[in-house]
């Protein structure tokens, strides 16, 4: 019996660690594209409407609120309601150290700076 739970075992972790890497996927997928990464990139400095995130980003409205729709659905930005306005902010720190952590790399590679830990 002992085999057959460990086996059992041994599959339901290997699933959990597939699962993991696909989530892990779509959420890099998400940050390639760089008006959204850009709305994390200001969410991480602390929450903020449309208005704002449309300024910060250069981006048109209709486009910013597109995107932000799509953090919202992926469960990466949450909302509360303000009055008549939707203020959004990151759903955890997790994202915003890795927003910053990838910005971190394109310094790097900007300013052509060693690699380090």
């Amino acid at each position: 019996m002992s085999s057959r739970t460990d086996l059992a075992d041994a599959h339901r972790s290997q699933q959990r660690a597939e699962a993991r890497l696909d989530v892990a996927a779509s959420v890099l997928a998400l940050l390639a594209d760089r008006t959204r990464l850009a709305l994390l990139e200001r969410l991480g400095r602390g929450e903020a409407d449309v208005t704002t995130l449309t300024e910060a980003t250069g981006a048109a409205r209709p486009s910013v609120s597109q995107h932000l729709a799509k953090l919202r659905l992926a469960g990466l930005v949450t909302t509360r309601k303000d009055g008549r306005r939707v203020v959004y902010s990151l759903r955890h720190g997790h994202l915003r150290r890795l927003v910053d952590e990838a910005l971190n790399v394109a310094d790097h590679q900007i300013a052509h700076l060693p690699p380090h830990d």
